[in-house]
């Protein structure tokens, strides 16, 4: 056996462990999902209030977008802390499989997961709202979302150190990085809103890039040489945050080992 395919396994290994947590806790599951439903909902009734229909198409937009990126988010960032809960942190920061195999894992369930939970969301408020496709582009759509995952994953990755330094409190600060980025991204209104220096924040998070290339993309039916200056920086972002990430993760490993930081409490 090489050891691509050996990894390649290990891999799939955590794929596959992820899914049967989710099975173990489908309550919670599904009561996430209910709620994510009801706040998606609630959003665009606003602009079904004001009886725009570009604004309420803006607003499910971001309802749906968002939630697929909070949702990759949360699921990476949360991978030591589900560890720790679960009681195997300790066995799987020791056991002989490369760290990049687990967060490669971690990340593939929570991209799957991610496009599942998204597609039944996009599906309910479809159902509730009538929805203008015919000038969508959903090339521009899919590419800015492919392209833009990426650096969802690196900072996740870096999010994830957070619950493995932190035992007690390392989980919350992960849903305050999250939050913040709701805020500054543009998920439900333009960034131009914020005061300048919250819109210096807005163009260091790849959500706003994204949020505005997918707006561009199915309201407008841009191209993706249309949305260019969407793409760049979410590449730049990419291709810098997530071997960032996977080196401080390295990094915090080496050091959580050595304090004695890998308890199962928490």
């Amino acid at each position: 056996m090489t050891a691509v395919t050996r990894e390649t396994g290990a891999a799939f290994a955590f794929v596959e462990r992820n899914f049967n947590l989710s099975r173990r806790y489908w309550g919670w599951e599904l009561a996430f999902l209910v709620y994510a439903i009801a706040g998606a909902l609630a959003i665009s009734f606003i602009g079904a209030e004001q009886g725009d229909q570009r604004l309420t198409f803006s607003l499910v937009i971001g309802a749906i977008f968002w939630n697929y990126l909070s949702t990759v988010f949360s699921f990476i960032a949360e991978t030591i802390a589900w560890e720790r809960w679960e009681g195997t942190l300790e066995y799987t920061m020791m056991a002989p499989v490369r760290r990049a195999s687990q967060l490669l894992g971690s990340t593939s369930y929570a991209l799957l997961y991610g496009l599942v939970h998204t597609t039944v969301i996009l599906v309910v408020l479809t159902l509730f709202f009538e929805l203008d496709l015919s000038q969508a582009n959903f090339v521009t759509a899919a590419g800015i979302m492919a392209i833009g995952s990426f650096s969802i994953v690196g900072i996740g990755i870096m999010a994830a150190i957070l619950p493995l330094l932190y035992v007690e409190r390392g989980a919350q600060m992960t849903f305050v990085i999250q939050s913040c980025l709701l805020v500054v991204s543009g998920v439900y209104y333009s960034v131009e809103v914020l005061p300048e220096w919250m819109q210096v924040l807005a163009r260091l998070s790849p959500a706003t890039y994204i949020l505005d290339g997918v707006r561009r993309g199915l309201l407008d039916g841009a191209t993706l040489a249309d949305v260019w200056y969407d793409i760049w920086p979410l590449a730049i972002m990419g291709a810098v945050l997530i071997p960032s990430g996977l080196w401080l993760f390295g990094r915090a490993e080496r050091y959580a080992k050595r304090t004695g930081k890998l308890k199962r409490v928490g």
